[in-house]
């Protein structure tokens, strides 16, 4: 009984049938406790890793298979629940130990910690007559481990020829040679970034628009995925856009940036996954509640700044966003903002503090008074460009929701009109008015850095807390 306590282990499995179309419950195993110390033991690794392991292509395999243990000096280790002892078997190539144990009631289709089934392990040391009983006994023959790898992309990544003809004969799914634009050569380059595939998921029905990101569910978790198709894979500007959001993506961290979750480049369709915020977007809220309060409004200013002084001081190159704008910024739970829409237009560096944009065609939104005007002219430019944006963005929520005719864009940009703020800033300080016209200057050098920006509306924010500016704004902050 105190063993049986002792084992505290949750098993997930596939259902059996050979078959994903059902709705197959995953439990697995969540730990593996000594029953005399209560710590958690080390996991076993039998024999031969999953084809697409990154621990097993760096070297670091805790096999004891395949180490100079000789198979038949090995036995049973102790404390091994029925799941492991199965994969045990299966590794050692025991036929009659893996049949003994399925007679007893033992899941054919039981995992370990990394969604490995006796399937996996016997294909990848090429044991035809376990995987034979195996089969027999209904094993899912397309189940997919942790890394998304199959019994039969095991058997052929390890050489064993027979193993994979007896899998493809009972039907299992040949791996697709299609190469990625990110595949790797060298299997010990695959990413630590790197998903699952199949533990991405997208609601039934839901309209998948490449290039789009949308939301779907990993491991259970909401996210937000791009996917690049098949086609978007051949397309060679779409794939190095593609490269090129994911390798900004998968160096930033920041409280007020989005997060990047992991990616999907080894397989198609490729993916990027970042975390979701379902609450909405700074321009839904404008939208929605109108002009917001003084205190909301340099609240929500830092928040931009300061995700914005991080991308601007990322090394070796800043991260400049060029399209910086309400929609590109997303409200969390907690009522802070973060900003995404970064890394999706790629600029060349021209001189030290200079870039140009590599597709200008890349500005789709020929309307939008938030873009600087030498992005328009397709001028060289540096990442005050975003600082031009941030000022208007201050406007809107200064004014609310702005309607803007057509032309508008145009005025704004070239001829350098600029939208009126006599009467909008009553109860701001004059430093704030100064702010917002130095950010939208037609002239780049005009515009401050975002790091003194901060500084700034950290002290206009100061001095009106000390004044009691905000005693009203309180009641209403949620």
């Amino acid at each position: 009984m105190a063993a049986a306590n002792g084992m505290k282990v949750a098993l997930h499995r596939q259902v059996s049938g050979g078959s994903m179309k059902h709705n197959a419950e995953l439990r697995r195993q969540a730990s593996l406790e000594s029953p005399r110390t209560g710590r958690a033991t080390s996991r076993f690794l039998f024999g031969r890793q999953s084809s697409m392991d990154p621990n097993r292509r760096r070297g670091r395999s805790q096999s004891p298979v395949g180490s100079g243990t000789p198979a038949e000096d090995l036995s049973v280790p102790e404390n091994l629940d029925a799941t492991m002892q199965l994969l045990f078997f299966a590794c050692q190539g025991d036929a009659l130990g893996v049949e003994g144990l399925l007679r007893s009631g033992v899941d054919v289709n039981s995992i370990n910690l990394d969604g490995r089934t006796a399937l996996h392990i016997a294909a990848c040391e090429g044991h035809r007559d376990v995987v034979r009983i195996l089969l027999s006994w209904k094993a899912n023959i397309d189940a997919r481990d942790r890394w998304g790898s199959t019994a039969v992309a095991d058997a052929k990544f390890y050489g064993h020829s027979k193993v994979y003809e007896l899998l493809k004969i009972h039907g299992a799914k040949v791996p697709r040679t299609k190469r990625t634009p990110m595949m790797v050569s060298v299997p010990g380059e695959i990413p630590e970034y790197e998903l699952n595939p199949g533990e991405v998921q997208f609601r039934r029905g839901c309209d998948i628009t490449p290039g789009m990101y949308h939301i779907a569910k990993w491991n259970g978790t909401k996210v937000s995925v791009k996917i690049l198709d098949r086609d978007g894979c051949s397309d060679q500007e779409a794939a190095n856009s593609f490269r090129h959001e994911l390798t900004v993506l998968e160096k930033v961290r920041h409280p007020n940036v989005v997060q990047f979750v992991g990616a999907v480049t080894q397989s198609i369709p490729m993916m990027i996954v970042s975390e979701l915020h379902e609450e909405k977007d700074l321009s839904v809220c404008i939208q929605k509640k109108g002009k917001l309060h003084a205190h909301k409004v340099l609240r929500y200013g830092l928040d931009i700044a300061r995700g914005m002084t991080y991308l601007h001081q990322c090394k070796p190159d800043p991260i400049i966003h060029c399209d910086l704008k309400p929609k590109h910024i997303f409200l969390d739970s907690g009522g802070n903002l973060k900003i995404a829409g970064f890394g999706v237009i790629r600029v060349s560096k021209i001189g030290p503090d200079k870039v140009r944009l590599i597709n200008h065609g890349a500005l789709v939104d020929s309307f939008s008074y938030h873009t600087a005007p030498e992005l328009y002219r397709n001028d060289a430019f540096d990442s005050s460009v975003d600082a031009y944006s941030f000022g208007f963005i201050l406007y809107e929520m200064v004014e609310g929701s702005v309607r803007t005719p057509e032309d508008s864009g145009h005025t704004i940009r070239f001829e350098g009109m600029r939208p009126p703020l006599k009467g909008k800033l009553k109860g701001y300080p004059p430093d704030f008015k100064a702010l917002v016209e130095e950010c939208w200057h037609p002239q780049a050098m005009a515009r401050p850095t975002f790091s003194e920006i901060i500084i700034r509306l950290d002290k206009i924010y100061s001095h009106c807390d000390s004044k009691g500016s905000w005693k009203e704004s309180l009641k209403l902050w949620k």
